[in-house]
């Protein structure tokens, strides 16, 4: 008995987050759509590399938000020489002696590049103040400097735009919860996860407070609802693409050339150590 009690309630769940998630984009739609976003990523690339634009792309929210999945989307058919994907480790001891925001500085994009920022300079007024890295006093400061050292990037000529990807408590613990078990997933969860997952008002906390100090008229915050992942990805590309004006540059479409006659060339009889083709099912 106890035991069919149990698997009902299982299928109960089951069912409950099913019905939860059934409005979700559909797989097809949202690769069609993609698809030609990406396309528009790469008329703006080419836009970028011949107008020497600087671009710097903040990506900030809670763990299993989906940061790293919206990333994906926008570089996964662009070049990146361009599109430049900045995740930095915790600072080494030299780092923690230097100006805050110096080893992130260092990273912002030259004329014709892209930067994406996995995590920024902003991990001093969200993790650094909640798992007690940094003092009240260095959140402070920062809060306070941080607007007029953007205004100092976006007079320098950067277009600087900052998106918080928000998601739900019950949609966090279901996405951290399938990192557990999943083989794919388990370097996703850190100690560092766990503790701050217990932590959910402190972060609510620190992320008002980021919201108060830093978004600003030359430098907003833009929201993004992050619960169903793809709509969250479609929305973010759709949006990052109005925000820095472009053209469809002319160009020729190529043809190509005649490949050179053998002359003589034959393969050679060598021993190539070709890797095992395995046996894989077509269904």
């Amino acid at each position: 008995m106890a035991a069919t009690k149990g698997k009902n309630k299982a299928k109960k769940a089951e069912k409950e987050k099913s019905s939860d998630r059934q409005d979700e984009l559909g797989g097809k739609e949202y690769e069609r759509e993609l698809a030609r976003l990406h396309g528009e990523l790469v008329k703006l690339q080419l836009w970028v590399v011949a107008k020497g634009l600087k671009v710097v792309i903040v990506f900030e929210g809670r763990d299993g938000a989906g940061k790293g999945g919206v990333i994906k989307a926008i570089t996964e058919r662009v070049s990146p020489r361009v599109y430049r994907v900045v995740a930095l480790p915790a600072p080494t001891e030299r780092e923690k002696s230097q100006m805050y925001v110096q080893r992130y500085m260092r990273h912002l994009p030259a004329a014709g590049e892209i930067v994406i920022f996995d995590r920024s300079w902003y991990n001093r007024a969200g993790v650094e103040r909640v798992m007690e890295f940094s003092t009240m006093d260095q959140v402070k400061r920062f809060l306070e400097q941080t607007p007029g050292v953007e205004k100092a990037f976006i007079e320098s000529g950067i277009i600087l735009i900052k998106y918080w990807l928000e998601v739900s408590e019950k949609e966090q613990t279901r996405r951290l919860e399938a990192r557990i078990d999943d083989p794919r997933k388990v370097w996703k969860l850190s100690p560092m996860d766990l503790k701050s997952y217990s932590r959910w008002y402190d972060y609510s906390r620190a992320r008002d407070d980021m919201f108060k100090a830093t978004d600003t008229a030359w430098a907003p915050w833009e929201v993004v609802r992050s619960d169903d992942k793809r709509r969250a990805r479609l929305n973010v590309i759709s949006h990052f693409l109005k925000q820095v004006p472009y053209e469809k540059l002319p160009r020729d479409k190529p043809i190509l050339p005649k490949r050179q006659k053998a002359h003589g060339y034959a393969e050679p009889d060598y021993p190539y150590k070709f890797v095992p083709e395995l046996e894989w099912s077509g269904s």
